[in-house]
């Protein structure tokens, strides 16, 4: 069973979708800088739904069919701004990660959910961290796949998957030179050992394109990113069961900001994955789905 709305948090709304008996254990699925609800493969939603669960995956503000944010962004020097990023500290925005941390608190709010499991996804680690550390009442357990805290001195990501994700051939290039970059830029961050054709990306690109195009939302999701800075100075106050999963081949956040941010958690527990990157491979989601369920189980 799977049921779609719209949720109105604060002055915006959140296009989700829940799927699962309503009455189960809630999963709260956030995902990535860009990335819209459909970045969470169906094959590990149903997987954590045969596990016993509710499932809600939504877009972010300013993504997919979620409010777009009407604010300018806000004009400085980005090689600058990415300088300051890497030493941990935060740049102008027009709004930050915390801001969207009470944003998925908002929608728990709308759906009733007093309580849920947070699995996080890259920006939506993040976000989940500072769940986790400012609304400990609401967490339950807390997943964080292929994410970082951006504590300074991290490694950058590798150039071939970072400049396709900075700059695209505009939103108004012709439909089939912005599929392109998408093979180039789901190519450069996916995963080596699980890859998808060039059709196989230029249909679920598509699909996505179909759905919502907003490049100024992607480009205020990276501002909120850098705009929030360091984070782990959260890690203390979460006490929550963490697991930290990140892809081995990732290139895009490099392996060793998913350890940085199992090392700051206490208790957390790592999984490096074989083969994996900066993407869910279907072929990986029930692996994936049975790992989180492992740290969900230790809810006392």
């Amino acid at each position: 069973m799977r049921k779609q709305g719209l949720a109105t948090v604060g002055d915006i709304e959140l296009a989700y979708e829940c799927w699962g008996d309503e009455q189960a254990p809630a999963v709260i699925l956030i995902m990535g800088l860009g990335a819209q609800l459909l970045l969470w493969p169906e094959s590990f939603c149903q997987a954590l739904v045969k596990q016993g669960y509710q499932v809600i995956r939504f877009d972010n503000r300013d993504i997919g069919l979620s409010s777009k944010i009407k604010k300018r962004s806000i004009k400085q020097n980005f090689w600058m701004a990415m300088a300051r990023f890497q030493l941990g500290l935060p740049n102008p925005a027009p709004y930050n990660l915390y801001d969207m941390a009470a944003d998925t608190i908002g929608l728990m709010s709308a759906l009733n959910i007093d309580k849920a499991h947070i699995v996080g996804a890259s920006m939506g680690g993040m976000i989940g961290q500072i769940m986790a550390a400012k609304y400990p009442e609401r967490v339950l357990s807390l997943g964080i796949l292929f994410s970082s805290n951006n504590q300074p001195m991290l490694p950058p990501p590798h150039p071939k998957a970072f400049f396709p994700l900075i700059k695209g051939p505009g939103a108004h290039a012709p439909r089939e030179v912005l599929l392109e970059h998408s093979v180039k830029l789901f190519t450069a961050i996916g995963s080596p050992g699980y890859p998808m054709s060039s059709g196989e990306i230029k249909t679920f690109a598509g699909g996505l394109m179909d759905r919502s195009f907003h490049p100024a939302g992607v480009k205020r999701h990276f501002l909120a990113v850098m705009g929030t800075g360091n984070i782990k100075s959260l890690a203390r106050h979460i006490r929550v069961p963490t697991i930290v999963i990140h892809g081995k081949e990732d290139k895009l956040l490099r392996p060793a900001c998913g350890k940085a941010v199992a090392k700051s958690i206490k208790g957390a527990r790592f999984e490096l994955i074989d083969g994996m990157g900066h993407d869910i491979p279907n072929a990986l989601a029930p692996h994936l789905a049975h790992l989180f369920v492992s740290n969900m189980h230790k809810v006392a």
